[in-house]
């Protein structure tokens, strides 16, 4: 089998660690991947800004591109939650987009999403092992695409790890992405709430599976110094695979 990275703006800027891992476990379940060149953001800043025309563009472009992908992958469930439901909206009064944007939407999933609900691996020849305490964010857009909980259903099947309870697990970090620009404000309450939650766990690790909730609760963390490190499932899953 083969696939597509969709790696993101976000993941290829700050986490490409995060990009290595998604691969490596693929690869280590026999799978080849492949990382299109000439991919590009898919539009969804300029979307929720209102650019409409901008946000056509770049997502025109992000189509064209994976268009001869047969499956695509991605680390982040905000982005394909834009591909899967908003470039529908945007390519509205676009006939061609916007049966493409259908199409290759419909080939494209979330990393978890990919390998326990589509792929469906059976972990246990592989004998997962991490040893650390972790609690767990919920991303907003992973709801957009109809993850509830596969991501801790997944960490729970790794030895060693100890799962922790996050209150207001589900509760939005404050990115929104631009969103933490307008409001700031309400944004810096919203992720100090988020962090108070997540230091009260007393986890080693917070596993956070989208870039922009990573970079916005990390960031907290780092200004009031916590040693919580702050982990995609790809990175969790690639080091119990190792051992």
């Amino acid at each position: 089998m083969k696939v597509d990275l969709f790696t993101t703006c976000l993941t290829d800027n700050f986490y490409p660690d995060v990009a290595a891992s998604v691969v490596g476990v693929l690869r280590r379940l026999g799978i080849d991947v492949d990382v299109p060149a000439d991919q590009t953001c898919c539009g969804q800043p300029a979307f929720n800004s209102g650019f409409l025309d901008e946000a056509r563009e770049v997502a025109a472009h992000w189509l064209d591109v994976f268009e001869p992908c047969e499956t695509i992958v991605t680390p982040s469930g905000s982005c394909c939650a834009m591909v899967r439901h908003y470039y529908p909206v945007l390519f509205a009064d676009y006939p061609r987009d916007l049966e493409r944007a259908r199409t290759i939407g419909g080939r494209l999933f979330e990393f978890v999403e990919f390998v326990e609900k589509v792929l469906k691996i059976d972990w246990t020849p592989y004998q997962l092992r991490f040893d650390a305490s972790a609690t767990y964010h919920y991303s907003c857009h992973l709801r957009g695409i109809g993850m509830t909980d596969e991501v801790p259903r997944l960490l729970a099947k790794i030895e060693g790890l100890e799962l922790r309870p996050l209150e207001k697990s589900d509760q939005c970090c404050g990115f929104g992405g631009t969103f933490a620009v307008k409001y700031g404000h309400i944004s810096d309450a919203l992720v100090g709430d988020k962090v108070d939650c997540v230091e009260r766990t007393g986890a080693d690790v917070l596993v956070v599976n989208d870039g922009g909730c990573a970079l916005n609760i990390s960031g907290v963390l780092h200004r009031r110094g916590s040693k919580i490190r702050v982990m995609h499932a790809a990175q969790i899953l690639e080091a119990a695979m190792a051992e």
